[in-house]
């Protein structure tokens, strides 16, 4: 029965993404169309767990609500109209920039009921935005149908009143009328009253304390003009999009302007160890005690790169301090949104930092670069790796490593907890990329944390994952140990580059190692219900600590020879 459910799901994914690709090259879809009810009914067959009671009629998600508004843009659940578009100018208008709480995309309110989001990454954004719409409409279609007592005499209940006039602010309610309120809400919400006071103080703010009432209302009342016929909902994909994606637009750009500043700064020819990472821990380790007049100790000081976490005043200083010291930032302007940092190990001092004890005299140069996203990690890799011409000579880059680390979610452990890839399942493909790690198990056994190693699914998006289907992959003879959105592809572009193009030496090694942001397994631990904040902190820097202690380590026996 699980293993029926699980392929049930899988094609469901398969048929979601093909149905997705046909609407985008075709340029538009009405959400209450054909198209538009092929895409919920889809979704609503994988039933994903980030997106909890979606399925229930008579109950609104909130979790999964809040997630998905955090990365989109504020205000869409009042537009009718959205249009993906690629970098085409906008910011040259009158347009207020409205950037998403928890992703990097720039998107502009054109008028009252069109929004436009930009898409620079490829396909894997477009996915994850037309999954989070397709999700939002899904909820506003059960706002509807909870708000009004008939669809065809136009008759609201009386929550619905309530909910309306709140929402539009043309009365000051006292505290007493605003629990009254909240109690109609959450009787429209099908939610208790302590789980919907707690969502309308997650959603609200001092500026914007009734969000969640506006929220509701609007989606509702979009429904209501869609269903209607007064104002039908339309997503459009503009012709540049749909000319750009797939073409690496972008990567070339990024790709271009990262070898230039290699070039410039005579690194092109040193031995390389490209990292793909965030932008704070390598750095934070290498400068941050010199940064903030600290000595370093016998054991890695966690707390101190907690504290540097938590203070934007740290930040700048260590960032400020690390360019005296030689450490060259690339603030990337290309639209692939991924900063780059290089940092010249012959002019590092190692000796107040965590590797004081590692002897090194080499001339290596590490490049960290921001995180990719989902397919965007082949396009960015593949370009990086390919010779370039500087001065009318042709360089091929000296790449030793190339590790990979971020978060991910996990099948077997809890939130914090550290996975060891052996190999990468691309999910829903006959992709399949085995490697070998040079992280293993037995560099995090001595820790407190708990770490796995095995197989790990690359999947299409991680909004679109059900118990069965990873319940499947940790159960059968896959034994997959969690899942993410960029290893396969990183993976495919490395061994393209290094065992058929030539772009690079075979000679390499490369070193991949994720901490889990998230249980998708485990009710209460999705990804809808919060980050790790600073608890992430502790397995981010000790998977930074061994990739720079094998970087570190290798360069020293290289030297040696």
């Amino acid at each position: 029965m699980a293993n029926s459910r699980a392929r049930e799901t899988t094609e469901a994914i398969e048929r979601l993404y093909v149905s997705m690709r046909h609407l985008f090259y075709r340029g538009f879809f009405k959400p209450s169309g054909i198209s538009g009810e092929s895409l919920r009914n889809l979704l609503l067959t994988i039933n994903p767990e980030i997106y909890g009671t979606m399925g229930v009629p008579n109950k609104i998600e909130l979790n999964g609500l809040m997630y998905v508004l955090d990365r989109l843009p504020e205000g869409i659940e009042e537009c009718s109209f959205i249009h993906l578009t690629s970098d085409e100018g906008f910011e040259k208008g009158s347009f207020e920039v409205i950037v998403p709480k928890k992703r990097r995309r720039n998107c502009y309110r054109i008028d009252e009921h069109q929004m436009n989001i930009e898409v620079l990454l490829g396909r894997s954004e477009i996915y994850d935005i037309l999954t989070h719409l397709t999700f939002l409409y899904i909820e506003a279609d059960k706002i509807r149908n909870l708000a009004f007592i008939s669809d065809e005499n136009d008759i609201p209940t009386r929550a619905w009143k309530i909910i309306e006039e709140v929402a539009k602010g043309e009365k000051k309610f006292s505290r007493k009328e605003k629990e009254v309120a909240l109690i109609h809400l959450s009787s429209l919400l099908g939610r208790t009253f302590d789980e919907t006071l707690d969502a309308y103080n997650n959603f609200g703010d001092d500026k914007n304390p009734d969000r969640l009432f506006k929220i509701i209302y609007n989606l509702g009342n979009e429904s209501f003009n869609d269903f209607k016929k007064i104002r039908e909902r339309e997503v459009h994909f503009s012709a540049i999009l749909r000319e750009r994606v797939g073409h690496h637009f972008f990567g070339e750009k990024w790709a271009k302007k990262v070898k230039e500043v290699l070039a410039e700064n005579n690194l092109q020819m040193r031995p390389l160890h490209i990292i793909s990472a965030n932008m704070h821990s390598v750095k934070n380790m290498l400068y941050g005690n010199d940064s903030l007049g600290k000595k370093a100790t016998k054991d890695v000081d966690y707390k101190l790169y907690e504290e540097i976490s938590n203070k934007k005043v740290l930040q700048e200083k260590v960032l400020q301090h690390s360019q005296k010291a030689g450490l060259i930032y690339i603030d990337d302007q290309s639209g692939s949104n991924i900063d780059v940092q290089f940092i010249d190990l012959a002019k590092t001092e190692l000796k107040n930092t965590p590797f004081a004890g590692i002897k090194y005299s080499g001339d290596d140069v590490i490049m960290v670069f921001d995180y990719a996203f989902g397919e965007q990690a082949y396009e960015i890799m593949d370009e990086l790796l390919r010779p370039y011409e500087y001065n009318g000579e042709v360089f091929t880059m000296k790449v030793k490593s190339i590790s990979i680390m971020g978060k991910a979610g996990i099948l077997m452990g809890e939130k914090g907890d550290i996975m060891i890839p052996t190999s990468h399942v691309f999910e829903g493909t006959a992709d399949n990329y085995p490697f070998e790690n040079a992280l293993k198990l037995n560099d995090f056994e001595d820790d407190e944390l708990k770490a796995f190693e095995g197989g790990m699914v690359t999947v299409l998006g991680t909004s679109l994952q059900n118990k069965d289907i990873l319940t499947y992959f940790m159960d059968t003879s896959w034994k997959a140990i969690g899942l993410e959105m960029e290893g396969a592809h990183y993976q495919k572009a490395i061994q393209v580059a290094s065992k058929i193009r030539h772009h690079i030496s075979e000679d390499l090694f490369v070193m991949y190692a994720y901490y889990a942001s998230d249980n998708p397994l485990e009710t209460g631990s999705t990804l809808s219900s919060g980050g790790l904040g600073l608890s992430g902190v502790k397995p981010t820097y000790l998977i930074t600590l061994r990739i720079l202690e094998k970087i570190l380590q290798s360069a020293k026996a290289n030297s040696a020879k």
